[in-house]
């Protein structure tokens, strides 16, 4: 075990070096992000990942997530990538944004138990985005055994890792101090599954109200649908109304925001047909006025896992992975004391 000052430009390329060096040899590392810091293993040597994912005692139903080192690579490694999502990417990355998507299915790789899913982040920290740039995509959970406190330091890291890890690069205390927001963009519409430092109207001031359910398609009976029931009295649609509740940003110790539903108001300011907090129809008939919002999970911490994307034909839900900081990104019950947010089709973020 060797710990390396990337801190120090002198010493910084050797530190790189002998961190390049051991990925490429199936080893583990320690690196600094933004949010917290991260153990790392080549995302291609599934021999790598076990021995991550049992560094930090964990199983296979919390597969890490992977960190980029560049916007380009979101598109080799995952399919069926929504506009808004490179919209966000554009936006956010580097940066504190999880995203899961469905992965390429040619990907020779095994981080675990996906279900066809993985997580992705680049991260917004001049060391990560050097090793990564040499190393290629890795496999990155939050440095610390489950259950414990996110690593913000390299000590931090040391103390709970030890002899596990080969190389340690130390960058200085962690700038974000919690985990990455994780984004689950497999279903429709998409969830955040884990609150952290971005917030949902920062995404929503991007792309727009991306979590609004989608208004119900008239039938062909009724091709004008439900919308003229509503302005038979002559008042005219209903638009819907905005509690003014603001979400609130994930705490420092990784804990998820409340996941309410925001109001279901078009972007544009057109009148809908969406009500506001609980996502029913106003007026209408009694099936479109009980049509209930999707509940975005409360976020669980960085190391567990969380239920997973919406099946198409009642799939199996996509894995949540167990990422970078107190995340890089679902889905079981929530470790209190773990900062790694899980998303719901089981990847642990950071």
């Amino acid at each position: 075990m060797s710990v390396h000052d990337t801190q120090n430009p002198e010493s910084r390329d050797a530190a790189l070096t002998a961190a390049t060096d051991a990925v490429r040899d199936g080893k583990l590392i320690v690196l600094p992000t933004d949010t917290v810091y991260g153990i790392g293993a080549d995302a291609f040597t599934p021999d790598a990942v076990n021995a991550l994912l049992d560094a930090k005692g964990r199983g296979r139903d919390v597969p890490p997530p992977v960190l980029v080192g560049d916007h380009a690579v979101l598109l080799a490694l995952a399919t069926d990538v929504p506009d808004y999502v490179e919209q966000l990417a554009e936006e956010f990355w580097p940066g504190p944004l999880t995203i899961i998507l469905t992965a390429q299915p040619s990907l020779t790789w095994d981080l675990g138990e996906t279900r066809g899913t993985v997580a992705l982040r680049m991260p917004d920290d001049e060391i990560a985005l050097a090793l990564l740039r040499r190393t290629g995509p890795l496999a990155v959970s939050s440095a610390n055994r489950s259950g414990k406190p996110a690593a913000l330091t390299v000590l931090d890291a040391a103390t709970q890792l030890g002899d596990s890890v080969e190389e340690y690069l130390d960058g200085g205390t962690a700038r974000i101090g919690t985990g990455s927001t994780i984004l689950d963009a497999t279903v429709e519409p998409a969830e955040i599954v884990r609150e952290g430092s971005l917030t949902k109207d920062q995404i929503i001031a991007v792309v727009g109200d991306i979590f609004a359910a989608p208004a119900p398609e008239a039938s062909e009976d009724d091709p004008d649908g439900a919308v003229d029931a509503i302005d038979a009295d002559g008042t005219g649609s209903h638009e819907a109304a905005d509690d003014g509740s603001a979400v609130d940003g994930a705490a420092v110790d990784g804990s998820a925001a409340d996941g309410s539903a925001t109001d279901g108001s078009a972007t544009d300011g057109s009148a809908t047909d969406v009500s506001a907090a609980d996502g029913s129809v106003p007026g209408g008939s009694a099936a479109a006025a009980n049509a209930s919002a999707l509940d975005l999970p409360s976020e669980p911490d960085l190391g567990q896992s969380s239920t997973s994307p919406a099946e198409l034909a009642e799939p199996a839900a996509p894995v949540v992975p167990a990422d970078d900081g107190a995340d890089v990104a679902t889905t079981a019950a929530a470790d209190p004391a773990n900062t790694e947010g899980v998303p719901r089709d089981g990847h642990a973020a950071g």
